[in-house]
């Protein structure tokens, strides 16, 4: 049985909590024994012992207010000859002074304390046994400083980097999400666009074949308006996701069918392909979507040959046609080509693209996964 969420969340503040007050508790019982050590039932005595204490309650809440309430009715207590040890309650309150205040107010506070409490010290105490009470506490004084300080500096550097590491977990999954929609959509509206175009020119003449063209236009439509439902469906629930199945290698032959009525023949390979992990394997479905989808838009009619094998643990993909070799590279006005890099890159594996000099475009990757 697991403890509520809200408890969960609340017990560590509970902790904290506790110790303040155990230690303001600690702290006021201390100092009423050393009111009794000293000078009697002394009811001025008891409020000092309080005034000591209590602050340290509440000394997350106010840090600053704390500690000078402590410092000041301590050091009271030293002119009165209460104080009977080296300002245990100060350390106390200081520390948190020096963690939750920036630099530059808490070396005024901790400055501050510091000379008050060497005047205090002067006046109670004779010489030289004040130079060596003052010197205790102002090295005691300087090293909970330090220690608060540097407590401060080590959790602004893990806030930082928690900040850091959460932008960009959410710059990955935008590009991955641009990545998943740019596939789809391209691939489909460049199938929708040659498929609508055949069956303008054909309407009048051969009905039969702008027929079969609407058909594939409304199959495609289908199939990307499934893949979109999912993707929004995984994005949209936090709980209970959608879990149809992604692409993946079973995909390819209806993908060369389409390409295949828009007038680019494909002919795929597939060796040894069967064992590739699903990430692996959708990745792949998406760089021969992306290719045969660029042949499609920029270099129809053509040919293609899509050949995906795997050898020790890494699966290549190589897609080549016979087109007019024209592609957008990186850095151009495109993502396509792009978009397969950083899909490459996920895995550490090696992308490359470019046209043959005999004519025509190859793009290859290799994909590490064992």
């Amino acid at each position: 049985m697991t403890a509520p969420p809200r408890l969960v969340k609340w017990l560590p503040v509970a902790y904290t909590v506790a110790v303040d007050v155990a230690a303001a508790v600690a702290a006021v019982l201390v100092y009423l024994t050393f009111v009794e050590l000293t000078h009697g039932p002394v009811p001025f005595g008891y409020l000092l012992a309080v005034l000591v204490g209590a602050p340290l309650a509440v000394r997350r809440k106010w840090p600053l207010a704390a500690y000078a309430v402590v410092v000041v009715a301590q050091n009271t207590a030293t002119l009165l000859h209460i104080t009977l040890e080296v300002y245990t309650p100060t350390l106390f309150a200081l520390y948190m002074v020096a963690v939750l205040l920036p630099r530059r107010v808490s070396a005024l506070a901790v400055a501050a304390g510091a000379a008050l409490t060497a005047v205090c010290v002067a006046i109670s105490e004779p010489w030289p046994d004040d130079l060596g009470i003052t010197s205790v506490v102002w090295l005691l004084m300087a090293a909970v400083w330090a220690l608060g300080w540097t407590t401060r500096v080590r959790r602004s550097y893990l806030a930082k980097t928690a900040e850091e590491a959460a932008e960009r977990a959410l710059t990955e999954e935008r590009m991955r999400i641009a990545r998943e929609l740019h596939d789809i959509v391209a691939h489909s509206l460049t199938m929708i666009a040659v498929k609508a175009g055949v069956a303008h020119h054909v309407a009048d003449d051969n009905p039969t074949e702008a027929r079969e063209a609407l058909r594939v236009i409304e199959q495609t439509s289908r199939g990307t308006l499934t893949e979109m439902r999912h993707l929004l469906g995984v994005l949209r629930s936090s709980d209970t996701p959608d879990l149809s199945p992604v692409p993946g290698l079973a995909d390819l032959p209806a993908l060369v069918d389409r390409a295949a009525m828009a007038g680019v023949p494909v002919t795929l390979t597939l060796a040894d392909a069967e064992s590739l992990p699903e990430g692996v394997a959708l990745t792949v479905y998406r760089i021969v979507q992306e290719s045969v989808t660029n042949v499609v838009k920029h270099a129809a009619p053509a040919e293609c040959a899509v050949t995906i094998a795997v050898d020790d643990g890494t699966a290549t993909v190589e897609v080549i046609d016979n087109g007019r070799g024209e592609r957008v590279l990186p850095g151009g006005g495109g993502h396509g080509l792009a978009g397969m890099n950083e899909r490459v890159a996920m895995y550490d594996g090696t992308f490359h693209a470019g046209p043959l000099p005999q004519g025509g475009f190859r793009v290859t990757a290799e994909l590490p996964f064992a």
